[in-house]
């Protein structure tokens, strides 16, 4: 079986940049790479599929569990027994009601968030690292499908429940029946599993602890634009980190906030004052490694700062350009997609 990966509705995703990423990489003859602020994990997958030994990092444990899925699991793939006992409600049980009592009339129907309650539930009674981070992963792109700009960055339901002409999203897919959809991610995971040619592993740590010598380290850092603004992927998903994270939830929400958002910590990484010192401790914690930095033409550090950067740690910097790209959601038409490669 020939492994793809799978669909997803994550903002940034390299998924439909992996193959020209590796073309820019591959006359490196690396053997080995971290992927520093790993996300969906297709930039993982796609050196996995070339015979890397890779360690996949993301400090978000929702994001970990992707890693886990796809990257350092080889052969583990989600039955229907496993399937059945997720999805089915047992009528001998009593369900939590938190989902339902927390997030009524905000992103899904009353009989929606009862469904996500009790399918959660099982989730956390699934044994086995890997078979849980697949089965996470179909039931976190069926959120994502059913969800307007498949985010959970404002209380609106009500996009979904309109009868109105409509000049973007599918009504189809927002009201495909939640059990439906985690069955069709769930055969896409199990035809993304496959065994690597060298052992890969998943971390969950900050980008510049991670332990181990790599000949590639890939960075894809949260973007942020000129004015400043950042891409907060703690805050726009915070809703599969409560999924995640259920028995601890209500520990962590902010109830002053309309759509019930996680209480916020900010890093360097979403600090416009912070983030040039962000990088150049980064760059310096992996003194031997071929550096490659995805970016955005237009961002902060803007790209000369970002060559300057590089050159204080290495002897030479390649810029790439992928042309302009836009991803999903985007209004800006003009921004180029860079890579950024430093080597010793």
């Amino acid at each position: 079986m020939t492994s793809t990966f799978p669909s997803t509705r994550y903002r940034g995703s390299k998924v439909k940049l992996v193959d020209w990423l590796w073309d820019c990489l591959k006359t490196f003859g690396c053997e080995s790479a971290l992927d520093a602020f790993g996300g969906t994990g297709s930039v993982s997958y796609r050196f996995k599929q070339e015979g890397l030994k890779v360690t996949y990092n993301d400090l978000l444990p929702f994001n970990y569990q992707f890693g886990l899925a796809f990257v350092e699991n080889d052969s583990i793939r989600l039955d229907e027994a496993v399937l059945s006992k997720l999805l089915e409600p047992r009528v001998d049980r009593v369900y939590p009601s938190w989902i339902q009592d927390t997030f009524s009339d905000i992103y899904y129907t009353e009989e929606e968030n009862k469904w996500l309650d009790q399918t959660v539930t099982h989730l956390h009674e699934i044994d086995g690292q890997y078979t849980k981070a697949l089965a996470f992963f179909a039931l976190a792109q069926a959120c994502l499908m059913k969800r307007p700009f498949n985010l959970f960055h404002r209380k609106n339901l009500y996009l979904r429940l309109r009868d109105v002409e409509r000049s973007f999203g599918n009504k189809v897919s927002w009201d495909r029946p939640f059990p439906v959809c985690v069955r069709g991610f769930a055969k896409e995971a199990n035809g993304a599993v496959f065994e690597g040619r060298q052992s890969c592993s998943a971390t969950m740590l900050d980008a510049s602890q991670v332990p181990g010598t790599f000949d590639l380290v890939y960075i894809d850092p949260p973007y942020m634009n000129a004015t400043g603004s950042s891409t907060d992927y703690a805050d726009l998903y915070h809703f599969l980190s409560g999924l995640l994270e259920y028995q601890s939830w209500s520990d962590r929400v902010d109830f002053r906030s309309k759509h019930r958002r996680m209480l916020r910590h900010k890093t360097a990484w979403t600090d416009k004052n912070q983030i040039h010192k962000a990088f150049d401790e980064l760059f310096a914690a992996y003194p031997h490694s071929i550096l490659a930095v995805s970016y955005r033409s237009d961002g902060i550090p803007s790209s000369e700062e970002m060559k300057d950067l590089l050159l204080r740690h290495r002897s030479k910097v390649t810029i790439h350009s992928y042309g302009q790209y836009t991803y999903a959601l985007s209004t800006n038409q003009r921004s180029e997609e860079l890579l950024f490669v430093a080597e010793p």
